[in-house]
């Protein structure tokens, strides 16, 4: 099944540069049927001094790569006056990035100039997982009579290191597309990398999870990018990548419905491996405090009130006290596995 035909796709570079830059970039992505293509031409920074786009001079490039190849183009707006310029310059699609999205009194302003505009808008998940500020946004443009609506799924800032640079918390994209299951849901693989070469599982991830379309990063000389060089893809490499994507086919509506069952557990699981993962980091911690003010591994006092209370709370929660019971025990017991692993290694540094 063809992926190009089947979703949304979405690709050009992070940032507008030069119009040789678009121009290259655009004419080998049209080969891949893109249905828009992106750049941004402001961009919102974290720290002064980082390149923050062209400006309003990148709208006349994006016209051009308009007329010169026939795709429809996209700029993100952070304000009304962005809004007033991309639509002067006959933009075909705009988008309000994660920073935007987080500020409801940025959003309701931008909702209003869009009144009576009827090209599409797309609007990314907060910084933050915050699925009810995430819907607040569709709602202020639903209310401004504003319908032509999709969702960019881009993942979520963490502060501590992960696999990807955002943490993609499937589940929070699952639960909007429940809120709201008309609108498309589009995933920016890219941002939740930060790599290259996390782009193609994401991407499948996705496909997999019934998203619609993909918003992907491509740089025709994506190592010299002036901004997300590690993240950008070539096109030859962006081509490469969508061959290599499956698009599952649907059967009927009751398999469909036992596979977005399955698809749920999948996010849920790999939130649970997060989790303990996180868990067992604090119990190396709790092991190299204990090695170095020489305590013994088995708390007995704090681990009883320990267990007690999960078990309480499990049960508030309607499940098993058995299930609960094994799998605090079994978690308790990698903890010892860790410290103890640790005090050995330090009694050996001790005796040497």
């Amino acid at each position: 099944m063809n992926v190009q035909d089947n979703i949304t796709l979405i690709a050009g570079p992070c940032s507008a540069e030069s119009k040789e830059q678009l121009f290259n970039t655009a004419s080998e992505l049209k080969k891949l049927n893109i249905k828009y293509f992106r750049a941004g031409i402001w961009k919102p920074r974290t720290r002064p001094g980082d390149f923050e786009g062209v400006g309003s001079i990148g709208l006349k490039w994006l016209q051009e790569v308009k007329s010169t190849f026939g795709i429809p183009v996209a700029t993100e707006v952070a304000s009304t006056k962005h809004v007033e310029e991309a639509l002067k310059a006959g933009i075909d699609m705009l988008w309000l990035g994660t920073r935007t999205t987080t500020n409801p009194f940025l959003v309701q302003e931008i909702a209003e100039s869009l009144r009576g505009v009827t090209i599409p808008i797309m609007i990314k998940n907060p910084i933050n997982p915050d699925l009810k500020l995430w819907l607040g946004a569709f709602e202020r443009f639903s209310m401004c009579g504003i319908h032509h609506l999709s969702a960019i799924h881009r993942g979520f800032s963490v502060y501590e290191r992960i696999k990807y640079r955002n943490n993609p918390n499937w589940q929070i994209a699952i639960d909007f597309k429940h809120e709201m299951p008309e609108t498309p849901m589009i995933c920016d693989p890219s941002h939740i990398a930060g790599k290259r070469s996390y782009v193609q599982e994401i991407s499948q991830k996705a496909l997999d999870l019934n998203f619609d379309g993909l918003f992907i990063e491509s740089h025709y000389q994506p190592d010299k990018a002036l901004t997300d060089s590690e993240q950008q893809l070539s096109p030859s490499d962006l081509e490469t990548i969508i061959e290599k994507l499956i698009l599952r086919q649907r059967i009927n509506a009751d398999e469909d419905e036992i596979n977005e069952y399955r698809n749920q557990i999948d996010v849920y699981d790999e939130n649970l491996i997060q989790i303990l993962k996180q868990r067992m980091e604090i119990s190396k911690k709790i092991g190299e405090f204990k090695a170095k003010h020489n305590l013994s591994i088995l708390q007995s006092v704090r681990w009883e009130e320990l267990l007690l209370n999960n078990l309480n709370n499990a049960q508030k929660e309607s499940l098993s006290e058995q299930f609960a019971l094994q799998l605090f025990k079994l978690i308790h017991q990698e903890s010892i596995n860790i410290q103890e692993d640790i005090l050995s290694k330090n009694t050996n540094n001790e005796s040497r």
